[in-house]
């Protein structure tokens, strides 16, 4: 039976799969009547995750039956490990993976995360359509740089911010991987908090802002951030630093935190903006967990 539900689930998102997009969600756990199993396509690969301490036995064997790569992630914020080999052959090195046609680099063996939250699918289209040539666009909290290649194809000159080395060099090799040129854009190793006030000291401003922070971090001197408490005070910072006209994404995955509260917070910030919700991809079917929001300044 379960292996109908699942062959089940992934047809149905086979109308979002094509030459421009082969990295996409194909099951959502509960949202798909298969509580606590997750199953995303990269490319020809495809990763599974769960909630369990082990993966299903029936889920198990199918995935084998599959023919291709598959590696077993499990869920555990406290305990990030790399995902683990199931089936086909082993993924040793980076490899191309495409949506909405842009390539990302990723890598089942680069820690808990592999590259590119494909949650965010929608929010990166939006971010393309409205960048264009002559504009300036920020990303914070980059991770890989999704957004700002998004951002690069449509002609904006990006700032990439990270505190990471590791995740801006990764970065860079994904606009290499769409034929830009990352030395034509900024790449900025930091704290965000700190680079915004820097900005806004110097009288930068951009045309567009990328806000996607971690639910909690500390910086170098201790100091905390917890988006349920702190996000309304990144907003405000990004806000000084957005030029007339020009808009902020804001997100978070932060599941404690209700949608109205993290409204209010970037009304707080953004007290005159225009502020316009935004949905996940039809293909998170389950828990509606990302909160995003679409800032307009005017």
């Amino acid at each position: 039976m379960i292996r109908q539900e699942l062959q089940a689930a992934i047809e149905k998102r086979q109308h979002l799969l094509d030459e421009g997009t082969n990295a996409l969600r194909l099951l959502d756990g509960h949202g798909d009547g298969l509580s606590g199993v997750f199953l995303e396509a990269y490319a020809d690969h495809w990763l599974v995750s769960t909630r369990d301490d082990q993966l299903p036995s029936e889920v198990r064997t199918w995935l084998k039956d599959q023919h291709r790569t598959v590696y077993w992630k499990r869920l555990d914020q406290h305990e990030k490990e790399d995902p683990t080999h199931v089936a086909g052959p082993t993924l040793d090195t980076a490899f191309n993976a495409r949506e909405s046609g842009v390539n990302y680099r990723i890598h089942f063996q680069a820690g808990y995360s592999q590259g590119i939250f494909l949650d965010q699918r929608l929010n990166r289209q939006r971010v393309r359509k409205h960048s264009s040539h002559g504009q300036t666009v920020l990303n914070t909290f980059a991770y890989t740089g999704a957004f700002s290649v998004c951002a690069a194809l449509a002609g904006a000159t990006t700032t990439t911010l990270d505190l990471s080395q590791v995740y801006l060099d990764w970065a860079r090799d994904n606009f290499r991987a769409n034929e830009l040129d990352p030395e034509q854009h900024y790449f900025c190793k930091g704290d965000t908090f700190h680079w915004l006030k820097r900005f806004a000291r110097q009288g930068r401003q951009f045309d567009g802002i990328i806000l996607d922070p971690p639910t909690f971090s500390r910086d170098d001197k201790g100091k905390t951030f917890r988006v349920e408490k702190d996000y309304h005070r990144l907003v405000t910072l990004a806000h000084n630093c957005l030029a007339p006209g020009g808009w902020i994404l804001c997100c978070t995955n932060c599941r404690k935190l209700d949608p109205r509260d993290f409204a209010m917070m970037v009304r707080k910030g953004a007290p005159n903006g225009k502020i316009t919700p935004l949905s996940m991809p039809e293909e998170y079917s389950g828990e509606n967990y990302l909160k995003s929001l679409w800032v307009e300044k005017a």
